[in-house]
């Protein structure tokens, strides 16, 4: 249920509702006994009937949420533990690549600021969140990024990322779908 209700309003509207459900429930045992009209207990019956059923249905949404909820909470903590388990098991070829990446950013002759800069580029941060990070104008991430472009002979992020990256993915089957430009 997407009403954008919290837990705690859904739970006072089904109150309210069986509240009502109950009270009109009782009215309707006290108006029959006194020989109420047929319509007058029609229309309360509705009332009631109709509070009643939109009390279970809503409190049988609420318990499929909660379910849902518990499963992706479960399924995020494998996902959480999987990302932990690759991190440790990979965690020297990690190192060893962000040591070779510091290599050739420094054969690029790159500033500190500007290794810091290609660093965030590459974990995929933009320029505003390269700014934001650290504590500079947009503009001098902007412009800190395009002197890295020049440095290293490239002509923007996609082929700063592809530089570092390309030789690190499986190689393409034979008669794979990459086209010539993917070949190095």
């Amino acid at each position: 249920m997407t009403t954008g209700m919290s837990r705690r309003d859904r739970l006072v509207f089904i109150g309210s509702l069986l509240a009502i459900f109950f009270a009109v429930a009782g009215d309707l045992a006290t108006d029959s006994r006194i020989g109420a009209p047929w319509w007058h207990l029609f229309i309360e019956g509705s009332i009631g009937l109709t509070a009643g059923v939109v009390s279970a249905v809503m409190l049988r949404r609420l318990s499929k949420l909660g379910r849902d909820l518990a499963e992706e909470r479960k399924s995020f903590s494998s996902y959480r533990e999987e990302a932990e388990a690759w991190r440790n098991s990979s965690s020297q070829f990690i190192e060893g690549l962000n040591r070779s990446i510091d290599e050739q950013l420094t054969r690029w002759k790159l500033t500190g600021s500007e290794k810091e800069v290609a660093l965030l580029l590459l974990r995929g941060l933009s320029l505003k969140e390269v700014a934001e990070v650290r504590n500079t104008s947009e503009r001098t991430a902007r412009t800190q990024s395009a002197a890295i472009y020049v440095k290293a002979g490239l002509a923007g992020r996609s082929e700063l990322a592809a530089f570092f990256l390309k030789d690190l993915l499986l190689p393409r089957p034979e008669g794979g779908e990459f086209n010539e430009l993917t070949r190095g």
